[in-house]
């Protein structure tokens, strides 16, 4: 069964979009920590962040750090954060979240509950900081 990530790559779930390329595709997390917290992924499903090939996982750090250039610019903060865990969905994801503090990058804490015109406005405001 596919991944929840292929699903939202295929169109089957939708999904708060950022930016996507060939093979990479950023979109807002449900549950976020602050608000511009975003996921990036790569298309292709492949489980563990480091057994993806080498000019996949190069586009998606490449693509991973354009798109935190336009998370700090869209939301000032002094960096954003990556966290790369991949224990919940079995499909490699990088987070890229603005940080104030370290504790908003502490995954125990409460995820905010944003409504789905917050969520419009955030995707809108990073894609434009990306010039799309």
């Amino acid at each position: 069964m596919a991944s929840i990530f292929s699903r939202i790559v295929a169109g089957e779930i939708p999904s708060y979009k950022v930016a996507e390329t060939a093979h990479c595709y950023a979109f807002l997390d449900i549950n976020p920590l602050v608000e511009g917290h975003t996921l990036v992924i790569p298309k292709k499903e492949i489980d563990y962040l480091f057994d993806l090939e080498d000019p996949i996982y190069n586009e998606l750090f490449l693509f991973s750090k354009r798109i935190a250039v336009a998370i700090k610019n869209a939301f000032p903060c002094q960096k954003v954060g990556v966290a790369v865990i991949g224990l919940e969905v079995f499909h490699a994801h990088i987070h890229l979240i603005p940080l104030q503090s370290m504790s908003d990058i502490d995954f125990k804490r409460p995820k905010l509950k944003l409504s789905p015109e917050q969520f419009q406005l955030i995707a809108e405001k990073i894609r434009k900081a990306l010039g799309e």
